[in-house]
C-alpha cells in the first residue's frame, strides 16, 4: 500500500448533496495528483462509533492517503459509517449494545458573527446576529436517562442549561448570559445569547466567546470556545483594500442577512430557512454560503464557481448550509440612503447595507414584507439610471459568520468528568510508506491521555506536545482479509479516544491505497520471497507479514526512546 497525503479544508456546498455519503466522500478526494485540496460543506452529522461500513466501493482512479469525512444534514444518512463490534469492549470497560453505541454521539454547535461592534459609554450594542447554540445527538437522551435512573431530582435536574460570556478573566457571573434551550422540530435544542456586548473598557482587538454547558445543575459537560471575533467600532464605508482583507466577504464563505426597519432593534428580522422555505425570523438566523458565480449566462445548475472576494455588481448565490435550499442567482448591489447603486464594483465589507437583484429579472429585488420573504419590483429611474429607489424591506445587512462544532461520545456509562479541553485536529502528515508508516497528528489541546484510533483499531500513540501526536499506521490487513488479492481502497475514520473511554470525533479519515504492482504470490519466485514449491497462503507469506509488523513496532519504539 502506498500512502499519499492531502490537506483538507471544509466549506459549505452550494448544491444539495444527493449522492450516498461514501460516494460524496470519494468525489471529495483528488485523483491522480500527489497532493490536492478539497472542500466540503456540511455540518458533520452523527457517524457511527468507530468503524467504516465494509465493502467500500472502489473509484475509477487512485485516491489520496488522507481525507475528510463528508457527513452532515445535507448528506443522506444511508451510506454513512456503520458500527462493527470488533475488539472494543475491553477498551471501554463493559460490553455495549451496537444500537446504543452507534447513536450515542453528542454534538454542540456554536454559531456567531465574525465581527462585533464595540459599545461606548452607557450604550449597549448587542451582538447582531446573536450567538446561538445547537445541541443534537441521541447521546443527550442517554445521558438524561442515566441521570433519571440515579434519581437526581426532577426534570430540571437533567435538562441542558448553559452560560455564555466573553472569554475574559475579568468577566463576572453577572456578565454571563444564561441560555434557555428549547427543543426544535428536528429534535435539536436551540438557545441564543441576545444581550451580549463588548464595552469600550475592553481594549482587545479580538476575543472569543466562552460557553459553559451543564446537564441540570450538577453535571458539567465542559467549557467550549468559539472562533476569534474581530472588534470594530463601526462598519467601514471606505473602499476596502487587501490590508483589511479580514473585513471583506469572500466567495464560499458563510454569511448571515438581517433586515432592520427604520434602524429599530426590535424590528430586526433574520433571513432563515424553515422546513425548506425561506422565512424572516425574529429569533433564529441561518448561515448561508455565498458563492461567486463566474459565468453569469449559464443555465441554472451548471454555474462556474470561482474564488476571491465578493464585489458589488457580481452574480452570487445563497445556499443554506443546513438544508441545501438555494435562492436563485442574484446580483449584489450596494445600498446608500435606501438607493441601490448600480455602478459600484468595490468589495463587499462586513455589516454593509446591500440589496439582491434577481439576475433574470433586473427589476425584482429580494424583499421582506410582513415577515414574509418575497420580491419587490423597483424599476430604474430615467433621470438617474445608476440608482434604484428601494423600500425598507429590500435593504439587507450582510455579515460573515462562523460555525464551530464539538462531537463526542460518552457511551451508555455517561462519564462524569468534563469533556473539555476538547482536542482539535488541524492537519495530518504521513511519514514513510508501505508497512513502515507513521502518522503525525497536528492540532490543539492534545494530551498524553489520548490515543489515535483508525476505525475500531487502536494505534500505538506517542505524545510529543499539546500540538502534536505521533502514531503507527495499523496494517491494512486488520481491516480487510486477503487484502493482497483485493485491489480496492479501504477508508476508515480517525478518532481520538481518552483513557477513560471518551471518544472525540474528527472530520478526518484515513485511506489505504493499493499499489499498482503484481501480486506478491506472482513476484515470490523471482524475488526470493518464498521457497520454491511453496503454495499460496503458506507460512512463508505469514512470516513475512509478521516480520514487517514487528519491524514497524521496533522502529517506533526506537524513535520514542530517542
Amino acid at each position: 500500500m502506498s500512502p499519499r497525503c492531502v490537506e483538507q479544508h471544509t466549506f459549505s456546498r452550494w448544491t444539495r448533496a444527493t449522492q450516498p455519503l461514501d460516494e460524496v466522500a470519494m468525489d471529495a478526494l483528488h485523483t491522480g495528483n500527489e497532493s490536492s485540496s478539497s472542500r466540503t460543506g456540511s455540518r458533520p452529522a452523527d457517524p457511527a462509533r468507530l468503524c467504516p461500513a465494509p465493502g467500500t466501493p472502489a473509484p475509477g482512479g487512485p485516491l489520496t492517503h488522507l481525507g475528510t469525512l463528508l457527513a452532515g444534514r445535507d448528506a443522506p444518512g444511508s451510506g454513512g459509517w456503520d458500527r462493527l463490534d470488533l475488539g472494543f469492549h475491553h477498551q471501554l470497560g463493559a460490553p455495549r449494545e451496537p444500537g446504543t453505541e452507534a447513536h450515542a454521539d453528542q454534538s454542540i454547535t456554536i454559531l456567531h458573527a465574525k465581527v462585533a461592534q464595540k459599545s461606548y459609554g452607557n450604550e449597549k450594542r448587542f451582538f447582531c446576529p446573536p450567538p446561538c447554540v445547537y445541541i443534537s445527538g441521541d447521546g443527550w437522551r442517554v445521558m438524561q436517562d442515566h441521570l433519571k435512573a440515579d434519581g437526581r431530582g426532577g426534570d430540571s435536574a437533567y435538562r441542558p442549561c448553559g452560560y455564555m460570556c466573553l472569554d475574559s478573566s475579568a468577566q463576572s457571573q453577572a456578565d454571563s448570559f444564561k441560555l434557555a434551550f428549547d427543543e426544535q422540530q428536528d429534535s435539536r435544542m436551540f438557545a441564543s445569547a441576545k444581550s451580549l456586548f463588548i464595552s469600550d473598557q475592553d481594549k482587545r482587538k479580538h476575543f472569543c466567546l466562552l460557553l459553559r454547558l451543564f446537564v441540570g445543575h450538577r453535571q458539567e459537560v465542559g467549557s467550549f470556545h468559539s472562533r476569534m471575533i474581530k472588534v470594530i467600532s463601526k462598519p467601514s464605508q471606505k473602499r476596502q483594500s487587501m490590508k483589511n482583507a479580514d473585513l471583506c466577504i469572500s466567495s464560499c464563505s458563510r454569511v448571515a442577512l438581517f433586515n432592520r426597519l427604520r434602524s429599530q432593534t426590535v424590528s430586526t428580522r433574520y433571513l432563515s430557512v424553515d422546513r425548506g422555505a425561506f422565512v424572516a425570523s425574529a429569533r433564529q438566523w441561518t448561515a448561508f454560503t455565498i458563492t461567486l458565480v463566474e459565468d453569469q449566462r449559464v443555465d441554472q445548475g451548471d454555474f462556474v464557481l470561482s474564488e476571491g472576494f465578493i464585489c458589488y455588481g457580481c452574480v452570487v448565490q445563497l445556499v443554506c448550509t443546513e438544508t441545501g435550499a438555494a435562492l436563485p442567482p442574484m446580483v449584489i448591489r450596494k445600498v446608500n440612503k435606501q438607493h441601490a447603486i448600480l455602478d459600484v464594483d468595490e468589495p463587499v465589507s462586513q455589516l454593509h447595507k446591500c440589496s439582491f437583484q434577481l439576475r433574470d429579472d433586473p427589476e425584482a429585488y429580494l424583499c421582506l414584507s410582513n415577515d414574509v420573504v418575497g420580491l419587490h419590483h423597483a424599476p430604474s429611474s430615467a433621470k438617474d439610471p445608476g440608482r434604484v429607489v428601494l423600500n425598507d424591506g429590500s435593504c439587507w445587512t450582510i455579515i460573515g459568520v462562523e460555525a464551530v462544532e464539538f462531537t463526542f461520545n460518552q457511551g451508555p456509562s455517561c462519564i462524569q468528568t468534563p469533556v473539555t479541553p476538547f482536542p482539535v485536529i488541524t492537519g495530518l502528515e504521513v511519514n514513510g510508506g508501505g508497512h513502515v508508516a507513521t502518522l503525525e497528528v497536528h492540532g490543539e489541546n492534545l494530551s498524553p491521555h489520548l490515543k489515535v484510533w483508525f476505525g475500531n483499531i487502536e494505534a500505538e500513540t506517542m505524545f510529543r506536545s499539546p500540538q502534536s501526536l505521533l502514531c503507527v499506521v495499523p496494517d491494512v490487513s486488520v481491516f480487510s482479509e486477503g487484502w493482497r488479492r483485493l485491489r480496492h481502497i479501504t477508508t476508515v475514520p480517525l478518532s481520538l479516544l481518552r483513557l477513560d473511554g471518551l471518544i472525540y470525533r474528527t472530520a478526518f479519515s484515513f485511506t489505504y491505497t493499493p499499489e499498482l504492482q503484481p501480486l506478491l504470490c506472482a513476484r515470490g519466485a523471482a524475488g526470493g520471497w518464498r521457497r520454491e514449491g511453496a503454495e499460496e497462503g503458506q507460512p512463508d507469506d505469514v512470516l513475512l507479514e509478521t516480520i514487517h509488523q514487528e519491524f514497524t513496532r521496533a522502529n517506533f519504539h526506537l524513535f520514542m526512546q530517542s
